[in-house]
Formats: structure tokens, C-alpha cells, sequence
């Protein structure tokens, strides 16, 4: 069994002549070959892009949110329509449209941007009404309390509304984080070179998709798994004093 080299190099040498003598199917020294460089594409492009475009798509749906609820008539139409328009088109449209068709009018961005700004648009329009929902699911009589300490809209708005509403929000925004994950597999058609490209580009090579996909399938599965544990936690200690929670029942 031949190991990778990245491997090799943290294994003491006793461990590394015993497994040489071991003899392993074809398929697992592939995956064993092609770990490293899918997990790598994995760190360095996809949770970069993850995080990046979810922080940047949160402050725009809170924006967008924040437009709905109190902004001028003139601006609620528009950030309606950019709502309607990015959640009634295809994610992958969307993605096409800004690298492949933004070229036609003189706008050329490079895989990554062109990867950002299509994930970015997308968080903010669907994770704008889980913002909006869970400031209106806030009852009036707590707008009315705040109020009467004499606080403006903004102050209520900020001290009593917004931190009852995030544990409101929790619970679906980490679902559409956890989700995002899974969706930059979509950049590969932008030839951004993370999990799912590097996974293509090995399947060229070797002629082995199913194993390839599937590894990479396995990576995903572990960021996801990763990434939900965490949103456990962060709801156990956002409902800490809730009635019900999924302990309890």
C-alpha cells in the first residue's frame, strides 16, 4: 500500500514498513491518493467562500429586512422585487447570468467574485424574510414597553426587539448556512476549484467519478455534520429559557 505523501511525512517509520507490506484495493489507495487534495480544496476555497458569502449576505438580508418593515414605499418595491427576483430563479441561473452573461455588457469578473456575489444575493434575498419573519413574530406589547421607558424606535428596536428576535432566527438562518455549504458545490461550474471541481478534475484524470463523487460527497458530509452539532449548541443556549425545547419533549 503506497500512502500519500502528506501522510507519509506525519507517520513514524515502524508504522509506515508495516503498512507497506499491507496490500489494499485499488479503490481505497484512490481515495486515500485524492483525500488530501479534495480537503485542501475543501479549506482553502470552499469554507473561505461559505463564510464570506453568508457574513456578507446576512448584512444584506438584515438591510433588505430592516427596508421592508420601516423603509419608504420607493424602497420596499425595489427590495420586493429583488426578493421576488432571487427566489423565483434557479440558483445556478443566477450564478451563469453573472459570470457567463455579465461579459455581454462589458462587467467581467473572475470565478471567485462572480461566485461571491451570486451566493451573497442569494442569502440575503431568502435569509432577509427569515429576518423580517422573526422581528414581526415579536408581540406589539413589547414595542409598547419599550416605549414607554421613553426609548425611540431605534433604541427599542436594538435593546428589546432584535435580541429576542435572533433566538427567533437561529434555528433557520443556521439551516441556511448549513445549506450554503452544500450550494458552493455549484461554483464548480464557474470553474472555482473547490471540492466538487477538484473532485471533477481528479475523475478526469483517473476515469473513477463514482469514487471520486463520492468521497467528496463524504467531505461535504462531514462539514455538514460539523456544522450541525454547532447549531445545536448555539439553540440550547439561545432557548435556554424557553418552555419546550427539543430536550424536553
Amino acid at each position: 500500500m503506497t500512502l500519500p505523501s502528506w501522510l507519509q511525512a506525519v507517520m513514524p517509520d515502524w508504522l509506515l514498513a508495516q503498512i507497506g507490506s499491507w496490500t489494499v484495493p485499488a479503490w481505497v489507495q484512490l481515495m486515500a491518493d485524492s483525500f488530501w487534495p479534495l480537503l485542501h480544496a475543501g479549506l482553502v476555497f470552499t469554507v473561505p467562500l461559505t463564510l464570506m458569502s453568508f457574513a456578507l449576505g446576512l448584512a444584506l438580508a438584515f438591510v433588505v429586512a430592516l427596508i421592508r418593515l420601516f423603509g419608504p414605499a420607493p424602497l420596499v418595491a425595489v427590495v420586493r422585487f429583488y426578493v421576488w427576483l432571487i427566489r423565483g430563479t434557479p440558483l445556478l441561473v443566477q450564478l451563469f447570468v453573472i459570470f457567463y452573461g455579465l461579459p455581454n455588457v462589458g462587467i467581467v469578473l473572475d470565478p471567485l467574485p462572480a461566485a461571491l456575489i451570486g451566493f451573497t444575493l442569494n442569502v440575503g434575498a431568502y435569509n432577509s424574510e427569515v429576518i423580517r419573519g422573526a422581528i414581526e413574530s415579536i408581540t406589539k406589547g413589547q414595542w409598547e414597553a419599550a416605549y414607554s421607558l421613553s426609548m425611540t424606535r431605534g433604541q427599542a428596536l436594538r435593546r428589546t426587539i432584535l435580541p429576542q428576535a435572533a433566538r427567533v432566527a437561529v434555528p433557520p438562518l443556521s439551516n441556511s448556512f448549513i445549506a450554503l455549504v452544500k450550494d458552493t458545490s455549484l461554483a464548480a461550474v464557474l470553474t472555482v476549484p473547490e471540492i466538487f471541481q477538484a473532485a471533477q478534475r481528479i475523475a478526469a484524470v483517473t476515469y473513477e467519478p463514482l469514487i471520486l463523487y463520492t468521497e467528496a460527497a463524504l467531505i461535504y458530509l462531514v462539514f455538514s455534520s460539523v456544522l450541525s452539532a454547532a447549531q445545536v449548541r448555539l439553540e440550547k443556549r439561545f432557548g435556554q429559557h424557553a418552555v419546550f425545547s427539543e430536550k424536553s419533549r
